[in-house]
């Protein structure tokens, strides 16, 4: 997402300053999930005729368990989960009207068509409904909050984030396809909008549009520098992008994973991806999580692409929980975004915090809880989060939600300083 123009992320013409080791100024330092210029992977490109061989293998559910797809979620929910959810939304509602899944406006077949957009933003005020005073959840102070919506048909479905070290310009996926890059607008420590959003579709290794072959549903995102690694979980591949180089006209790349990776259910695939940097274990690896996709003893199953131990781990799975995004703290320590729904409950969302150096080939990973929320505070369908650190040393998560086109679901973006230990 990161492109440029004079008001956006001008990744092309800033291209050169990767020849010094930095990214281009709207992205430069750690991008999201360790990004500074780290080790580079030992990644293999995959032929670009894979781009064009890919046949949909069915979803055998036995490593499905029991829950529902995410796809699904809030769009065939109960009467009383509805009447729930339309009473704390309403006001969300009408500015999310639009036509749902047309993505028209982002199909290019054989070069970018880039999008400038207006994003309109309503701030959140209070995140627990029930209590408005309340500012502390677990080890996450609230900061401030934004419901996010745009005439632009082809906004929403925001599945992964990423912020320059300053927590201003983000590249962020759309899992239509789509690379969406902008600025975060401060009033103090408070976001009170979005400026210069541009659009464009992610291109394949031949310049066409992946969502024109079934390559759209793009829901992880990770920098290595200027290099951009994009998960698409019903198709089980991870392209890499130089997009530092060639901002919105890179062209996607296939790269070698492992077997297991291929084998995921259909639509439980990759949701996370985490480029780790240099100093921290696990060096130069690209970590890669799935959303549900279940191991012999029903966790849920992560690789170690690249790096010096290439292997498979899993994550613990409790209470029916669900990944949805991953990011590093700057002390070396996996954030794990995750989520469920229950017809008697609506969502849930909560944040694991997992020491890196327990991840190793055949690790069975856990950690504590450090946030959790239900359908009493203002959550929707949460799938990206990154982190960043201000001048004044603090940690701030940013997370963004997927709205899944739908007008019972919002697209927001909602800030916490975590506590220090």
């Amino acid at each position: 997402m990161s492109r440029y123009s004079p008001s956006l992320i001008s990744i092309v013409e800033q291209g050169a300053d990767l020849a010094h080791g930095e990214l281009p100024p709207p992205l430069r330092g750690r991008v999201g999930g360790g990004g500074t210029t780290g080790e580079a992977l030992t990644l293999r490109p995959r032929s670009a005729d894979a781009l064009t061989s890919w046949t949909p293998t069915p979803d055998p559910s036995p490593q499905g368990g029991g829950g529902t797809s995410r796809r699904l979620f809030l769009q065939t929910v109960t009467s009383a989960s509805l009447a729930t959810l339309i009473s704390a939304r309403q006001p969300a509602l009408a500015q999310i009207a639009r036509a749902p899944n047309d993505t028209d406006e982002l199909t290019a077949t054989s070069t970018t068509k880039v999008e400038r957009i207006e994003v309109r933003a309503r701030p959140i005020d209070a995140f627990d409904l029930r209590d408005k005073s309340r500012r502390q959840f677990g080890s996450l102070r609230f900061r401030s909050g934004l419901v996010l919506s745009s005439g632009f048909r082809g906004f929403g479905g925001l599945s992964a984030l990423r912020l320059d070290p300053k927590g201003e310009r983000f590249v962020a996926l759309s899992d239509h396809g789509s690379w969406f890059t902008g600025r975060i607008i401060y009033s103090g420590s408070d976001m009170t909008g979005l400026a210069d959003v541009e659009a464009a579709p992610l291109l394949g290794a031949d310049g066409v549009a992946l969502n024109t072959r079934g390559w759209h549903d793009s829901e992880s995102l990770a920098f290595d520098g200027g290099t951009a690694y994009v998960g698409l979980e019903r198709v089980n591949q991870i392209v890499r992008f130089d997009f530092g180089r060639d901002g919105f006209q890179a062209r996607g790349q296939p790269i070698v994973v492992p077997q297991a990776l291929r084998h995921l259910p259909n639509n439980k695939g990759i949701e996370a991806l985490v480029f780790v940097p240099k100093g921290q274990p696990l060096a130069g690896t690209l970590i890669a999580l799935s959303e549900r996709g279940l191991d012999a003893d029903r966790n849920i199953m992560g690789f170690l692409i690249g790096g010096k131990t290439p292997g498979v781990f899993s994550v613990r799975r409790t209470q029916n929980f669900d990944i949805s995004d991953a990011a590093l703290l700057p002390g070396g320590e996996l954030l794990i975004l995750e989520r469920k729904f229950s017809w008697l409950e609506g969502v849930h969302i909560r944040i694991r915090r997992i020491a890196l150096n327990s991840i190793v080939p055949g690790a069975l990973i856990d950690g504590p809880v450090i946030f959790d929320a239900d359908m009493g505070m203002e959550i929707d369908n949460l799938e990206g989060l990154d982190v960043f650190t201000t001048a004044d040393g603090e940690t701030v998560l940013t997370m963004i939600s997927d709205d899944n086109f739908s007008m019972l679901q919002r697209t927001m973006l909602l800030q916490f300083t975590l506590a220090p230990e």
